[in-house]
């Protein structure tokens, strides 16, 4: 059985301000809540944060101002919810609560140095590796002739609906980005069912909601689709046009991370990632 150690008073303090900090960054819109009132700070107030979690107000004032009282786990598991904190943070929570997690999120080493090694075995075929929730995970040099220097964009918009949505190089070279935008969508719809209230999740949601009109066009349509295997392609300005067929590679026994592998569907293609390789 493991043991927590009980919080000290400076990791009291921590666990005040690091509330405070994730309370201030949500707007009401985000959880649901109406705009009511003139508000002196941003975010929530402590009285919406303890409605979320469905807790005292005047025991989460207490927790948030860094005094020394019981937490449960349980709540501290509501308190996470409301305030939509992800993997890490949640866990950073309840290290300074003092408290062991009672549903820890386990990492999978998904991309290991085999798995790199296959990326780099491929080449000069691009492949990538995607999560359930297209965030690029880990990718070879040959993928980046399709979207560009992925090392010099931030974190955050290293993911292909996100690509495939905004004016970037992906979009760009994209032959069909309009059928590209509406298959992504659907399928981020399907694959979203079984994580509609994961932070992070919603978090991507609403930010592609807010800033691309059309993929709020799209996702009003309600329209879902299968992962699956199928054709793409490329205009790219160096060497012209390229025919790929990609192939989703699960990397385990449930359909979430995949390595994909775009195979040239002819032999100019084949002769023109040979160029590539060869300029680059």
């Amino acid at each position: 059985m493991t043991t927590i150690a009980a919080p000290t008073d400076s990791r009291r303090s921590e666990l005040a301000t690091f509330l405070r900090s994730r309370r201030e960054r949500i707007s009401p819109e985000q959880v649901g809540l109406p705009l009511t009132g003139r508000r002196r700070t941003p975010g929530l107030r402590r009285e919406e944060v303890a409605q979320l979690a469905a807790v005292g107000v005047t025991w989460y004032t207490w927790l948030e101002q860094g005094r020394d009282i019981q937490v449960s786990a349980q709540v501290l598991d509501s308190v996470a919810r409301a305030l939509q904190l992800d993997r890490s943070e949640r866990a950073h929570l309840f290290v300074l609560a003092g408290s062991e997690d009672p549903a820890p999120v386990q990492d999978c080493p998904t991309i290991t140095p085999s798995v790199r090694a296959v990326l780099e075995q491929l080449e000069p075929m691009p492949a990538v590796v995607l999560n359930s929730r297209y965030d690029i995970l880990a990718y070879n040099r040959a993928y980046t002739w399709l979207v560009g220097d992925l090392d010099e964009m931030p974190f955050e918009d290293r993911n292909l609906l996100w690509l495939v949505f905004s004016d970037s190089s992906f979009a760009s070279v994209l032959v069909d980005v309009q059928g590209a935008r509406e298959s992504v969508t659907a399928r981020f719809r399907a694959a979203m069912a079984e994580h509609s209230s994961e932070p992070v999740w919603k978090n991507l949601l609403q930010r592609l909601r807010r800033t691309f009109p059309e993929f709020e066009e799209l996702w009003e349509r309600h329209e879902v689709a299968a992962q699956t295997n199928g054709l793409k392609r490329f205009l790219l300005p160096d060497v012209g046009l390229v025919r790929f067929e990609y192939t989703n590679l699960w990397l385990g026994p449930r359909p979430s991370t995949r390595l994909v592998a775009y195979t040239p569907q002819d032999e100019e293609t084949r002769s023109r990632l040979e160029q590539l390789a060869a300029m680059r």
